[in-house]
């Protein structure tokens, strides 16, 4: 009998991988990305303390109304979402960061939400 190998812990195995050589400290902290089938999610995290700094999703309610014509699992709402997360970031005085896709492809939801956190002024 065949079986299919199972894609999130496959995701995971590689988002471990990367873990091993990407670190998050105060002065670049960690930008990570979770990716579902309906919504993705970003923050940045500051690992030597193990605090959040600044997240945003599509759940948000400043997004949530804007989102409802475009739906929330593409690439338009992830874009939304990465330059929600830059104007927080820069906020809070977060200017430089390390990339972490979380073991997703840089493509598609991931790259369109990176993008536009370059574009709202993070550096990665």
């Amino acid at each position: 009998m065949i079986t299919k190998p199972d894609r999130n812990a496959l995701r995971k195995k590689r988002h471990y991988r990367i873990r091993k050589k990407l670190f998050g400290n105060a002065l670049r902290p960690r930008l990570s990305v979770y990716r579902s089938s309906k919504h993705i999610y970003a923050q940045i995290i500051d690992d030597t303390q193990g605090v959040t700094l600044v997240h945003a999703s599509t759940l948000d309610k400043e997004l949530r109304e804007s989102l409802n014509e475009v739906g929330t699992g593409n690439k338009e709402a992830a874009a939304r979402v990465g330059a929600l997360l830059a104007e927080r970031a820069k906020a809070k005085g977060i200017e430089k960061v390390v990339f972490d896709r979380g073991g997703y492809k840089y493509h598609g939801r991931v790259q369109a939400l990176a993008e536009a956190a370059r574009e709202g002024g993070l550096d990665f």
